[in-house]
């Protein structure tokens, strides 16, 4: 993976079920990687089973785009011939709602 974050940088992701009263438009996305036409918006993370909470839009398919869980090991270990998931390092945190992609998706 490239960009991968650091273990300080995960620390400062909300918990799992930290945000679950949290309405999904109101949840704040921390964190988006993405490769080709795949994306995944992070919204909660449990380090000792490295496992993230958030939406995420696989091959531009927004009719099957969903909220759920989502591996950083697979992340980190998805490989398509020469190119490797990456970490948007200018993404600032914001709502699922101010994000574009997760808008068309959700249909909000």
């Amino acid at each position: 993976m490239w960009n991968k974050p650091s273990k300080e940088e995960l620390t400062k992701l909300p918990a799992f079920y930290s945000t679950e009263k949290v309405p999904l438009k109101e949840k704040i996305i921390h964190t988006h990687f993405f490769i080709g036409g795949c994306d995944w918006y992070a919204a909660e993370y449990d380090p000792k089973q490295q496992l993230f909470f958030g939406f995420a839009i696989l091959n531009n398919d927004y009719e099957m785009a969903e909220w759920g869980y989502f591996s950083l090991r697979e992340l980190d270990e998805l490989k398509v011939k020469f190119l490797e998931v990456d970490r948007d390092l200018y993404f600032e945190p914001k709502k699922a709602s101010e994000i574009e992609k997760i808008k068309i998706a959700e249909r909000w």
